[in-house]
């Protein structure tokens, strides 16, 4: 990638990792808490990336929203349970990397570019599975749930990593997998890269200014940087 962009930074859930089998069991702890009826396990993952109230509200739709404080409450509870060894938690414990992380990730950092992390999972949550793969170091940034009000597409977390890398907005690419994260770089003016390792479709991101559309975070090396900063500076 092209010297253009300074910090690269990712969201966590389907753009670096595979949380799928972890948020599933905790949604329907939660819900079967709640004694509210069960939900697919492909509904549940179109709501990876969302907040824990947004995503009570696609599950089961607004008319139990008095009932969304509990949900997250319980949900919380149930990511947070250690394992019979007490070293893990469920979520930590259900939660893997894609096989492309670790060698992209350093092949980043032998090019000196600062990296971050923005999501709507909890940090600490993030931290834990970073240190149990050894790439916690790796990033210089990382922004949680748990550390701004406003989630994504607000981009308050976007730009709070940004100025905690000491970088610009115009000097960034932000790295995600769903159109949240396609919005998010939108309102921040930040640059955006879409990777096809979640839940959502390729033709998705057409209504949105993208440095390319990755079909693997591998891809992301070959970006040339220099030639995205000019093109979306004027669409930004």
């Amino acid at each position: 990638m092209g010297r253009c962009f300074q910090a690269i930074v990712f969201d966590f859930d389907y753009t670096l990792a595979d949380s799928s089998r972890g948020v599933i069991e905790c949604v329907g702890f939660a819900l079967g808490e709640l004694g509210l009826p069960a939900v697919s396990p492909e509904a549940v993952r179109q709501t990876i990336g969302l907040s824990l109230v947004d995503s009570f509200r696609m599950l089961v739709g607004s008319q139990h929203m008095a009932q969304s404080d509990e949900f997250a409450r319980l949900f919380v509870q149930r990511a947070d349970e250690r394992n019979s060894r007490g070293h893990s938690s469920v979520m930590a414990d259900l939660t893997v990397l894609f096989e492309s992380v670790p060698a992209t990730i350093a092949a980043l950092k032998s090019r000196d570019f600062s990296l971050g992390i923005v999501s709507t999972k909890f940090r600490y949550r993030i931290e834990d599975i970073l240190e149990r793969e050894g790439l916690r170091d790796a990033f210089d940034v990382i922004v949680g749930g748990e550390d701004v009000m406003g989630h994504k597409p607000d981009p308050t977390g976007l730009l709070a990593a940004i100025e905690r890398l000491g970088g610009a907005p115009e000097n960034t690419l932000y790295v995600g997998d769903s159109v949240t994260d396609a919005e998010t770089a939108k309102r921040a003016g930040v640059p955006f890269a879409a990777v096809l390792s979640g839940v959502t479709p390729r033709e998705a991101f057409l209504d949105y200014p993208t440095c390319g559309i990755l079909d693997s975070l591998t891809a992301l090396l070959d970006l040339e940087g220099c030639q995205c900063a000019r093109r979306l500076s004027s669409t930004l």
